[in-house]
């Protein structure tokens, strides 16, 4: 369990770290995350996506085709934003990290069972990803965070690091 670390540039005068507990919370009870990522030219990508937490990575599933799938083959490094458009209240939460494509069987097989419980998903796991009823075939990734921001509202204001 990462510990995390309060920035009080950032912070209330008398705030303490958000608990790990909290930000978890977040990363399993979101609906939609933002995905940001890089095109090949420089330029910014960003889109909405539901997102599982599973084994301390986020998991994506996109289509081969899709831009943010272009985009994760030529610069893996991304961040995932989820949290609340309220300013004074709840939890923001910054995952930023590298993908990797998730392509073990036993891996996918709990993805897809997950993707099932959470978003009443129905995924098939083939040899490099999941198909769907419609055939169409999405990559998997997980997205191992380097560090998570949360940016906690309300009564004081927090920013807190977690490093991994």
């Amino acid at each position: 369990m990462p510990t995390g670390t309060l920035n009080p540039d950032f912070s209330s005068p008398g705030t303490t770290p958000v608990e790990w507990s909290a930000v978890e919370a977040v990363l399993n009870r979101a609906g939609i995350f933002w995905l940001s990522t890089v095109r090949k030219d420089g330029r910014p990508h960003v889109t909405p996506i539901p997102a599982i937490w599973h084994e301390n990575r986020l998991h994506i599933a996109t289509g081969v085709h899709e831009q943010k799938a272009k985009n994760l083959a030529a610069e893996p490094r991304c961040i995932l934003t989820t949290g609340t458009n309220q300013l004074n209240s709840g939890l923001d939460v910054v995952v930023e990290g590298t993908a990797h494509r998730v392509v073990d069987p036993a891996v996918l097989e709990s993805l897809a069972r997950l993707w099932k419980s959470k978003l009443d998903w129905d995924f098939t796991v083939l040899d490099s990803g999941f198909g769907d009823a419609e055939g169409r075939i999405a990559q998997v990734y997980g997205v191992a965070p380097d560090k998570i921001l949360a940016f906690g509202k309300g009564d004081g204001f927090t920013q807190t690091r977690f490093r991994f």
